[in-house]
């Protein structure tokens, strides 16, 4: 019986010890797999920052994932913000972001609380479409909507791309609408019996409820504007209309271009998004946890 028993245990030793190293070897592959995924990423970085702390002869002669010798060295820096006219296209920016942040909350905003709140025949319609102009690509488009922006007269104005940001998306009104479907309907009914009309009950009850949802789009909409390149070289090519990201097609002329230039203003492009995401990220994950839950 002694020996019955631990031939038994000497078997299952054996049957479960290659599961365990199976399972070992899986961990240290997705270990593996997301090291490569992140060094695909930091790569680049690494190589423009290093870049930005280097004279050109330093950067045709040293390997480029070489540290800078010199941390210091802030010239390419000055040259990107002047030469760049970063100020300049800093305050068209965020005139952008702010422009387009007040009309888009109004627009979203609205938008779920009449699908929320009322029923109405185009209703599914209206969702549809919504989702089809997610789905389609914006380039497929693109011709119809420059024609209708120029024949708008905002060719090469700032309220070209503020138009276009504006537009509200079917996220957004997601967003809006996870948070306004668990404010209760006895709450209108109750400001209704009190004389109060649809539009005070929007302003009064439900747009201060939907508060952290109201962060969450103004978060990942002023990055998504401050990151983006092609709408406003498309649609404003003044160099008074300049922004942060199209003052990079300053640096880009292979006459008058310089890479350790363009590595420093693309540092300075790159940090009021960076810091915009690490002061507020829990405010967008927050939002969007928080909307999504119903009890």
């Amino acid at each position: 019986m002694y020996n019955t028993q631990k031939h038994l245990e000497v078997q299952k030793t054996r049957l479960f010890k290659p599961i365990h190293l199976s399972k070992n070897a899986s961990t240290f592959i997705k270990y593996i797999f997301f090291g490569i995924i992140t060094l695909i990423i930091f790569i680049p970085i690494l190589i423009t920052l290093f870049a930005a702390f280097k004279t050109p002869i330093q950067l045709g002669s040293e390997f480029p994932l070489k540290p800078p010798s010199n941390w210091f060295y802030l010239e390419n820096f000055k040259t990107a913000f002047v030469k760049g006219k970063l100020l300049l296209g800093f305050k068209n920016s965020m005139f952008m972001v702010v422009v387009t942040l007040i009309i888009n909350i109004l627009l979203s905003s609205m938008t779920a609380y009449c699908i929320t709140r009322f029923d109405f025949k185009i209703k599914k319609m209206l969702l549809f479409f919504f989702m089809i102009g997610m789905i389609v690509p914006g380039f497929v488009t693109e011709i119809a909507r420059f024609s209708i922006i120029k024949d708008m007269g905002l060719y090469n104005k700032i309220w070209g791309p503020i138009a276009i940001y504006a537009a509200t998306d079917l996220l957004q009104i997601y967003i809006y609408m996870q948070f306004m479907q668990q404010i209760p309907v006895s709450l209108d009914e109750s400001a209704r019996m009190d004389g109060c009309n649809y539009y005070g009950i929007f302003w009064r009850i439900i747009f201060p409820t939907v508060v952290p949802a109201t962060a969450t789009i103004a978060i990942l909409k002023t990055i998504d504007i401050l990151n983006d390149m092609y709408i406003p070289y498309l649609y404003m090519p003044s160099q008074k209309l300049r922004t942060m990201t199209t003052a990079l097609m300053s640096f880009s002329n292979a006459r008058t271009g310089s890479v350790v230039e363009l590595s420093a203003c693309i540092i300075l492009v790159m940090i009021p998004t960076i810091l915009l995401f690490l002061f507020f990220q829990k405010y967008v994950f927050a939002g969007i946890v928080d909307g999504a839950v119903k009890e």
